[in-house]
């Protein structure tokens, strides 16, 4: 907000005027649309889903079946707010798909006012400021079941623009969440095929050929021990976390970096010089090296090409594996593969905090075929990955843009 006006720092050309404060309780459109229930036809029974997921239908039940005392009727574009469980903001616009159904009076039906659209409230709420106003007017002992006082929230107050200037900023949202549903469905759908073809290019257990080939390879597949294949590498052997510093040398955990070995510095531990003396002593980061998850996170794999030359230490949360026979791409694609993983799982110790030892890590069997073939199924993993980690980016940039204007876009 800029001060001593009541105008947000970033806003659309055209509009210049002050949002103005408004008592909620003044401002909504809420409606109560009475519903005949027939007895033996079909009604969609809708609920909102925490965290702000969405609408979605509980049940179809016939009206007979449905034992509420009231209910009323919802249309396409309305805007509900669950009476309870409200502290992490459920409520949600009512789709296409459940125009007509039907909600008990858990819910607040808000539509468009002259004052604010069912649209806007979708916005808003997604902002920590709405999250608290729901949060105060809200009691009971259980956090996660909360019930919303309405008439505490109702004479409570927000900051607003006009109608016109809500839709501008309405539809910036709407394209801005339209854009992350395309990459998050593509991330998803490519997802789905990384798992699939890493059921059916790798041998499934007890076999030595896999479901699907590349033309021209044929015959069993040969079994070794990881560490006749790879360097396997406890990066700090001591286990005992260094020391904190303010200016030093990134140690970083197995929750400090994403599978496309991206750094989040957030949280990342500081430590001093001499253990980055003491790890560089011991191994180098090259490129075709990965980390794999041993502690917690099991079965993380993480590329390390990124980090090649940089001034980094590792955590004993990861173990790095420096591929030595096999072809780099194909090794990290292997260990992600529901068979390796099986022979993790027979090997991991502990009950809430699970880890796998390194020597045992080590001593785990792989299977592969001749460097020609692993070349192949690598190159096609490697391309794969790529995709999926430009789409993940796509969706954290677009959600810090997201974040950035829901702080700057609004009094």
């Amino acid at each position: 907000m800029i001060l001593g006006k009541k105008v947000p720092e970033i806003r659309f050309h055209g509009f210049s005027h002050d949002w103005q404060n408004k008592e909620i309780g003044s401002i909504l459109g809420e409606t109560k649309r009475p519903v005949e229930l027939l007895d033996n036809e079909l009604y969609q029974l809708v609920t909102v889903k925490r965290r702000n997921e969405g609408v979605v239908p509980r049940a179809t039940l016939k009206g007979k079946d449905i034992l509420v005392k009231s209910y009323y009727g919802i249309k396409a574009g309305d805007y509900l707010i669950s009476k309870r469980q409200v502290v992490h903001g459920a409520n949600g616009i009512v789709p296409e798909s459940l125009d007509n159904a039907v909600v008990s009076n858990e819910y607040l039906v808000l539509t468009d006012s002259n004052e604010i659209t069912a649209k806007f409230w979708t916005v808003i709420s997604k902002r920590p400021e709405m999250h608290k106003l729901f949060f105060i007017s809200s009691y009971g002992v259980d956090i996660e079941k909360l019930v919303f006082d309405v008439t505490d929230w109702k004479g409570r107050a927000i900051t607003i623009p006009g109608v016109a200037e809500q839709n501008v900023i309405t539809d910036h949202f709407q394209k801005l969440d339209g854009l992350i549903n395309q990459h998050q469905q593509k991330h998803d759908k490519l997802s789905s095929i990384k798992k699939a073809m890493l059921g059916k290019m790798f041998p499934k257990q007890g076999e030595t050929a896999p479901e699907i080939r590349f033309k021209g390879f044929s015959g069993g597949w040969e079994e070794k021990p990881l560490s006749d294949i790879a360097q396997v590498i406890d990066p700090h052997p001591s286990h005992r976390a260094p020391d904190e510093v303010d200016n030093g040398v990134p140690f970083i955990g197995i929750g400090d970096i994403s599978d496309a070995g991206l750094l989040d510095f957030k949280n990342v531990r500081i430590v001093p010089q001499d253990i980055y003396n003491e790890h560089s002593a011991r191994y180098t980061i090259e490129n075709g090296d990965f980390a794999y998850g041993r502690v917690a996170s099991i079965g993380k794999i993480i590329d390390l090409s990124n980090n090649v030359g940089k001034k980094y230490t590792y955590s004993p949360t990861l173990a790095i594996v420096k591929p030595k026979s096999l072809y780099p791409a194909f090794l990290k694609s292997y260990l992600g593969t529901e068979v390796f993983k099986g022979h993790v799982d027979n090997k991991t110790s502990g009950s809430t905090r699970k880890s796998l030892g390194v020597q045992d890590f080590r001593n785990l069997p792989v299977l592969f075929p001749v460097v020609d073939e692993q070349t192949a199924i690598g190159n096609y993993f490697h391309k794969l990955y790529a995709l999926i980690n430009q789409h993940q980016q796509q969706i954290t940039k677009l959600n810090n843009i997201k974040q950035a204007c829901l702080s700057k876009m609004f009094v």
